[in-house]
Formats: structure tokens, C-alpha cells, sequence
């Protein structure tokens, strides 16, 4: 699972990427401290920890089937 942030007349973003098999990749500028990704069953979930406003984007998440 891939998730992506893009904030007001920006690109995409990757944020953290995630597997069942291996621990959550996050890129530069972002942490698990803040963006807490979990798997609830068969779902993926991301939660942003203390919202501010430059939090503002819209989110998106991808997944890969192998």
C-alpha cells in the first residue's frame, strides 16, 4: 500500500509505503510519529496525529496486488 499527500496546485507526494511483510517505509520529511499507518483485517489505515492546518491536501492511497 502507497500513500500519497497533494497539498493545494502541487504534485503528488509519496508519504509511506507498507506491505503485510515488511515495516513501513517513510519518506524524507515524514514519520510514523505523525502519519500512523495500520492494517485493520484487510484494510489499511492511515491516521494524521495532531491536524494542523498545513496538513490541507488531499490524500490517496494505492495499492499493488502481486
Amino acid at each position: 500500500m502507497f500513500w500519497y499527500q497533494q497539498c493545494p496546485r502541487e504534485s503528488l507526494k509519496l508519504l509511506v509505503s507498507t506491505s503485510t511483510w515488511a515495516q513501513n517505509s517513510y519518506e524524507e520529511g515524514y514519520s510514523e510519529a505523525r502519519f500512523k499507518v495500520s492494517r485493520d483485517d484487510d484494510y489499511f489505515v492511515m491516521t494524521i496525529v495532531n491536524v494542523t492546518s498545513k496538513d490541507e491536501a488531499t490524500y490517496f492511497c494505492a495499492a499493488h496486488d502481486c
